[in-house]
């Protein structure tokens, strides 16, 4: 995971901790840290940030896990002459 998709994630999960939070207890952070409401500019960029982040953690879900194995074959193997 690069450093891009890790910091989309924690974006994502922030945002999604402010909709339980709208969910529950009809409180917005963004938009009272803002003071204006929802409509103020820097509440509207922080909502299409994490919009934006919500889409880039969205890919993830279409990325293959990459592992690095290394093969040894037995035939490569050389027995251990002693000294």
């Amino acid at each position: 995971m690069s450093g891009l998709q890790k910091f989309a994630l924690l974006v994502t999960v922030i945002g999604a901790l402010n909709w339980g939070l709208i969910g529950i207890f009809q409180f917005d952070v963004v938009a009272t840290l803002f003071g204006a409401g929802q409509q103020s500019f820097g509440a509207r960029a922080i909502y299409t940030l994490v919009a934006i982040a919500g889409l880039i953690s969205l890919s993830m879900f279409f990325v293959s896990e990459r592992r690095n194995y290394r093969v040894v074959k037995k035939d490569n193997v050389r027995p251990i002459r002693n000294m």
